[in-house]
């Protein structure tokens, strides 16, 4: 059972409570979908960094499905998350579109997929609420080819020294009421899983990122 050690959070929870919490605040996370997309510009980022998404495109921890709409350029769509309250609205999000997406139940940190499968991969607002970051990141470069990019629009720890202090002060809460650790260090992980970063875009006071990172080892 590993520590949500992230800046003072440093209790053990277990898998089965991780999925309850995300489970549990999946409606309300959907609710405040207005603000996150609109007044914060989540859905600006997500159009720019995912109109680079080619080809057979996996959809890793895809929520309640706000990328699928942002995904112009793609031969088909499978998309992956844990919580089956979440795959719900999903699939209610892709009839919505009238566009035809694979979902699949399952487990980041062990995708089922074959090695090399997909040509991008994608992931928003997600390292956040993984297990097991470091070990999805691993998953999605398993799967991703070796000419494939998989494409992070995240958030995290601001380069704002006062509004850093104020996310590490509010860590241990952010875990407990929603499974979002907000306060990690994204490109950390990134590196820390074995990819190249090759553009790291910071927004809205820095928490805000978009990646494009290359299945393959480097320093960034």
């Amino acid at each position: 059972m590993p520590h949500n050690h992230v800046f003072g959070v440093h209790r053990d929870i277990s898998r089965d409570e991780w999925l309850n919490i995300h489970n549990r605040s999946a409606p309300e996370y959907r609710q405040g979908e207005w603000v996150r997309e609109a007044l914060l510009g989540v859905g600006r980022l997500r159009r720019k960094l995912f109109q680079q998404a080619t080809g057979n495109v996996l959809d890793v921890a895809c929520g309640y499905g706000s990328n699928f709409a942002y995904l112009p350029n793609v031969a088909h769509i499978t998309a992956t998350d844990f919580s089956p309250v979440m795959l719900e609205m999903a699939q209610q999000r892709a009839q919505k579109l009238g566009i035809h997406v694979d979902l699949r139940e399952g487990d980041a940190e062990a995708l089922p997929f074959a090695d090399a499968h997909f040509d991008t991969v994608i992931s928003a607002l997600a390292t956040c609420s993984l297990f097991n970051p470091i070990t999805a990141l691993q998953e999605m470069k398993r799967v991703c080819k070796p000419d494939g990019r998989i494409l992070l629009l995240e958030h995290g720890r601001s380069k704002w020294r006062w509004l850093a202090s104020y996310q590490d002060r509010t860590a241990a809460g952010m875990v407990d009421d929603g499974g979002c650790r907000w306060n990690q260090e994204t490109s950390d992980l990134v590196r820390q899983a074995g990819l190249t970063i090759v553009s790291d875009e910071r927004s809205l006071l820095g928490i805000f990122r978009a990646m494009v990172v290359l299945p393959s080892s480097g320093n960034g």
